[in-house]
């Protein structure tokens, strides 16, 4: 059976690279988790720190950094996609990221399949308020709609008290509940990414 890749994405609103973030933390919790699995995560990609231009196409243009990270996605099997709350929503980095797939609806194989047939999604999200269902909601509708397959106990998260000052990467310890959460992510994504990997979707 061909090794199975995940590629994490850091859609932090950081745009330096060299600046740790909280999805980072969290990125890792899931990567390590993925890596007890056996499967290979390969680099972190720091979304922010590429000019992925606004739009709905695979290639808007000269400067457009979206086809390079397009490319890589769609060499992996597993989506890792991290990202913030922000005012109660997944961070506009991300957005950016599921608006530039709506362009796999047009590009469809013989059989109708989108390039993200097959290809399994999972979600890393922090904040220090509410809504982290609403974020997952909105990750995971958009992911699906342009055809990769999320499992069962796709997300894993941490929410800190609403106003605080205590950040996920400020913890001394991974909470017991989500490293749980992460190893469940990391089995279920491993084992459906590996049954897709067998037999993709007829289309």
């Amino acid at each position: 059976m061909p090794t199975i890749k995940a590629l994490p994405l850091n859609c932090t609103l950081k745009s330096d690279p060299g600046e740790i973030s909280s999805t980072d933390a969290m990125i890792t919790v899931l990567a390590d988790a993925f890596r007890d699995r056996d499967i290979a995560v390969t680099e972190t990609v720091r979304v922010g720190a590429l000019n992925i231009k606004p739009g709905v196409t695979s290639d808007e243009g000269e400067g457009d950094d979206w086809p390079d990270l397009r490319e890589k996605i769609l060499a992996h099997d597993i989506l890792i996609l991290g990202g913030p709350i922000w005012m109660g929503q997944v961070s506009s980095i991300a957005k950016r990221v599921l608006e530039r797939m709506d362009a796999f609806l047009e590009e469809t194989d013989a059989q109708g399949r989108m390039p993200s047939y097959g290809k399994v999604a999972v979600a890393a999200i922090v904040g220090n308020e509410d809504g982290a269902h609403f974020c997952s909601a909105q990750i995971f509708q958009a992911l699906n709609d342009v055809g990769w397959t999320i499992p069962a106990v796709a997300a894993c998260y941490w929410v800190g008290e609403a106003m605080g000052s205590t950040d996920f990467k400020d913890l001394d310890a991974t909470p017991e509940m989500v490293a749980k959460t992460a190893k469940m992510v990391a089995s279920n994504a491993t084992h459906l990414a590996g049954l897709l990997n067998q037999q993709n979707y007829p289309g």
